[in-house]
């Protein structure tokens, strides 16, 4: 007779992907167990694997609700499979090849009415095979074999990226406090190339009875409709607490449906749809355009939705300022639903864009920045410039700059470690009508804002004043200046704050008076000429 129990030293828990914590695995009579190495417990923090308990490491799998064993290769060496009779599976890395007998002998031998499986992965390397749906997961099989094996409850995104093909895009990391060590490269995408057709039966026919036709339909659009079913991605849009229709979206650009569910929300295109978790949202902006007539709403997400390789870290909303519309809120769903009762009304009547600007600081419980006390020349909240090729609108808020629509860049004061003016030199023979910004960081990256109207200049500088952002000199980078005295007009230049006033700024920054010299041999470019403003070879690296 063999011992009562059998242990298995430096085994990880590999239930939740990129948690790297080791242990000892023990096989029992009474089922089996793992727990956490010394000084291991801190990687489990943040996740919520069932059967786990914290802070003491240690998962408990009873021998009467344990369903099948398997074992099988895997990146750690061998792995154990446990499936659970409630649906959920386990995953144990890390034994060798040695480990195999013991455990079967184990198994056998303690858990009565239970065997251990051996599950023959293909190592061929053939990126074509067969998908099969196997509970909440799809196998991939290469001659009958599995290749590999994606959760679909981990799904985040599908989509239908042309007519034979379709990305499934995964979420991130779970627990924020994970300790992901040497976890660099995360698998966020992987796309199937599905060929051919399939034949479907029809919904029903006119009379409302079901009908026994079929049809036609790409084999990818089944592939595509069933990951979201067994994703939990195509939710029912009446279960929604809201919906909002048709909303023009600049980026990611196109209309789109928003329904907003007690947890996340949906955003529905024509040829994408995501789904956005609330503790994705971290920002929340409401700002005018110039025009006056529109007002744009802005999302920070992180992680940032994708498509393709575009990633979106912002969603940008267009609204009519006039345009109003009656709404109902929907708080009997669901539990989940009735924590928002005291934070949103019933019923709403007013603009659209107030309307879902509440409905998302109500759902996501961030605090909504609108426009600050700034204004421009023309009474604007925010000034047109240009950052590289893209042209926007530069909002100067209580606590930081965000530039829009595309690309959207939030810059915090806190972060900025001084403000230098371009191009802001007048003369009677040449009067510059733009002017750059250039926000020198603390950070690696510094950003550089073209084509500001020059009237723009005073109000600027005023708020740089207020809020304390140093401003320096675009000669001497280290030495403060002000540019009060350089809105004046052509007239006053040509006068008493003319070539005086230039010539001793000049001496302040300790430039020869010889050298400040007007040169007669010298002809200045014309405006067309700057190139960071029209250079019409600039390619840009963003894409719709």
């Amino acid at each position: 007779m063999g011992p009562s129990r059998v242990d298995f030293d430096d085994i990880y828990l590999a239930t939740e992907p990129y948690v790297r914590s080791v242990g000892q695995v023990r096989v029992g009579a009474s089922g089996i167990g793992w727990k956490a190495a010394e000084g291991e417990t801190d990687a489990l923090e943040g996740i919520n694997i069932p059967g786990l308990s914290l802070p003491a490491g240690m998962l408990a799998l009873q021998r009467d609700d344990i369903r099948r064993l398997q074992w099988q290769r895997v990146a750690r060496g061998y792995g154990l499979r446990v499936f659970m009779k409630n649906g959920t599976m386990h995953k144990l890395d890390g034994f060798s090849a040695e480990d195999q007998d013991t455990m079967r002998d184990a198994v056998k031998r303690l858990l009565h009415g239970l065997s251990l499986e051996t599950r023959d992965i293909s190592t061929k390397g053939w990126n074509w095979g067969k998908p099969e749906f196997q509970g909440t997961s799809l196998t991939f099989r290469v001659e009958n074999r599995p290749m590999f094996d994606l959760p679909m409850a981990f799904v985040s995104n599908t989509n239908l990226a042309n007519k034979n093909e379709v990305s499934v895009e995964f979420q991130p990391p779970r627990g924020r406090s994970l300790k992901r060590k040497s976890a660099v490269d995360e698998l966020v995408e992987v796309r199937f190339y599905v060929p051919g057709t399939t034949s479907v039966k029809k919904g029903g026919s006119d009379d409302g009875k079901e009908s026994d036709a079929e049809e036609e339909v790409s084999a990818a659009s089944v592939f595509h409709e069933t990951i979201k079913d067994r994703a939990d991605l195509g939710q029912v849009t009446g279960d929604s607490i809201v919906q909002f229709p048709e909303i023009l979206c600049l980026t990611p650009r196109g209309r789109y449906n928003i329904d907003m569910f007690a947890t996340f929300l949906r955003l529905r295109g024509k040829t994408y749809d995501y789904k956005i978790p609330y503790q994705h949202v971290q920002r929340l902006f409401l700002v005018s355009k110039p025009d006056e007539l529109h007002m744009m709403f802005i999302v920070g997400l992180n992680p940032p939705i994708r498509q393709g390789q575009t990633r979106y870290p912002y969603l940008v909303m267009q609204f009519v300022r006039d345009e109003e519309q009656a709404v109902d809120l929907k708080f009997d769903v669901d539990e989940a639903s009735r924590q928002f009762e005291t934070r949103l009304r019933a019923h709403y009547d007013e603009p659209v864009y107030r309307i879902v600007a509440t409905v998302f600081k109500g759902v996501t419980d961030k605090r909504l920045i609108e426009g600050g006390a700034f204004r421009g020349y023309h009474g604007s909240q925010g000034i047109k410039a240009s950052l590289k090729a893209s042209e926007g609108t530069l909002y100067p808020l209580d606590k930081g700059f965000l530039f829009a629509p595309k690309p959207t860049l939030y810059i915090p004061h806190s972060e900025i470690a001084s403000i230098v003016f371009s191009r802001v030199e007048a003369s009677s023979s040449n009067k510059m009508r733009t002017f750059d910004l250039k926000f020198n960081m603390h950070g690696p990256q510094d950003y550089q804002f073209v084509s500001i109207n020059r009237e723009e200049h005073a109000s600027l500088e005023n708020y740089m004043t207020e809020h304390g952002i140093k401003m320096l000199s675009e000669l001497n980078e280290s030495t403060a200046v002000s540019y009060a005295g350089l809105d004046m007009d052509s007239d006053e230049e040509g006068g008493r704050g003319g070539a005086g006033a230039i010539t001793k700024g000049a001496a302040a920054m300790g430039i020869d008076d010889e050298d400040s010299e007007e040169d007669e041999d010298f002809v200045a470019e014309s405006e067309s000429d700057v190139a960071e403003e029209y250079d019409e070879n600039y390619v840009s690296s963003d894409g719709d």
